[in-house]
């Protein structure tokens, strides 16, 4: 099972390295294709993640918070500290970009932001490579389930970085985070936190994934599709109900 679960790990990274070989995701309208996986990682969240924060929550007050008795009635402002935390970082790169001259092309990058976004969401692919082997949900259906919700969460949030970074996210960020999700995963090889912990982590990426989809698909420029998002949305949750 752990094996599995790194190698999971594993595709999910090579993800982050060849999601920008798909090329029929850069068009406007926004591919229906990104707005229906948008669907699917949301639908993840209010069907699977948050019941499992109420179970985790309820099980960590009836064993004391593991000696972490701060964390038992915050769990869910973990998530929206993920959520805050993530929308923080869109308005500051949307902020502060400025214009770079490269040869006869004209950039809009600036390097702070770009490192500092690159980090947070390393920290945030960590945390997911991690989740590949501890969850609250035990079990090989649940780690699929998991699997493929962020698969199709970290292809939105490679088209978002590299709408935002061009050749700077191409050339180092997306390694990055390909790495940290291996990272993530052989830590979680290698050690376990408490549950305490653990449902935290769970929130708060649970509200970066609601943040991270959602900063995507309202802008008006992307001309995002409402029906494609449902059907992800909607689809995703009935095979939820049914397993």
């Amino acid at each position: 099972m752990e094996l599995f679960a790194v190698a999971l790990a594993g595709v999910l990274a090579l993800v982050h390295v060849f999601a920008g070989k798909l090329r029929f995701l850069d068009v406007i309208p926004r591919s229906r294709w990104l707005s229906i996986a948008g669907g699917v990682s949301v639908a993840y969240v209010f069907m699977h993640i948050f019941p499992e924060l109420s179970k985790a929550q309820r099980m960590v007050e009836e064993i004391g918070g593991l000696g972490i008795a701060w964390i038992e009635d915050r769990i869910y402002f973990a998530a929206l500290a993920g959520l805050a935390l993530f929308y923080g970082l869109e308005r500051l790169a949307k902020q502060s970009r400025r214009k770079r001259r490269v040869g006869d092309k004209v950039e809009m990058v600036s390097y702070g932001v770009f490192w500092l976004h690159v980090v947070s969401f390393a920290i945030y692919n960590a945390l997911i490579g991690y989740l590949l082997l501890h969850r609250p949900d035990r079990g090989v259906q649940g780690l699929l389930i998991f699997f493929f919700a962020m698969t199709l969460h970290v292809i939105v949030n490679d088209y978002g970085l590299r709408d935002h970074y061009t050749d700077a996210y191409k050339h180092s960020g997306r390694w990055i985070l390909a790495a940290a999700v291996l990272i993530g995963a052989a830590l979680g090889a290698l050690m376990t936190i408490n549950e305490a912990v653990l449902a935290f982590v769970f929130a708060l990426v649970a509200g970066g994934v609601i943040l991270n989809v959602l900063k995507e698909e309202l802008p008006e420029e992307r001309e995002s599709s409402f029906w494609a998002f449902a059907l992800g949305a909607v689809g995703y949750a009935a095979v939820l109900l049914v397993l």
